[in-house]
């Protein structure tokens, strides 16, 4: 049985992996209300840190898997290469960013951020292959 997110031919159903992206901005902004009850410095390092994860993913989501419904698979193993080598540009920009920009800061709070965003992104993606796999 063919799923969605299969191949199918040589085409490859886009997976919605926009889900993983609400559910970290969603338990971003949780953890950041909770955090600013105790201190605005490392809620504001915690959301800063969480955005340097989101908003690379979320970019290299939407270019791999982005504006059509089915795209060729050669095709989309090329578009993932560079997809992959922007993404890992953006996050470099972003911490740069975040820790020449951002005063006061708290660094361990950054990177906080930043791998619990990480482990929603690893963790959803888990679940999401076996669902697609499970189809």
């Amino acid at each position: 049985m063919v799923g969605p997110g299969f191949m199918t031919g040589a085409h490859l159903s886009r997976p919605p992996v926009h889900r993983i992206t609400w559910v970290q901005i969603t338990v971003l902004v949780i953890v950041f209300v909770i955090a600013r009850s105790s201190s605005a410095v490392v809620a504001q390092s915690m959301l800063a840190g969480g955005l340097v994860a989101i908003i690379p993913q979320a970019w290299f989501a939407l270019r791999l898997f982005g504006l059509r419904d089915k795209r060729s698979v050669q095709v989309m193993a090329r578009s993932g290469y560079a997809a992959e080598v922007a993404k890992f540009m953006l996050s470099a920009l972003g911490f740069a960013a975040v820790f020449v920009l951002l005063r006061p800061i708290d660094g361990l709070a950054v990177f906080a951020g930043y791998l619990l965003m990480l482990g929603i992104q690893i963790g959803g993606s888990v679940l999401l292959l076996r669902r697609i796999e499970k189809s």
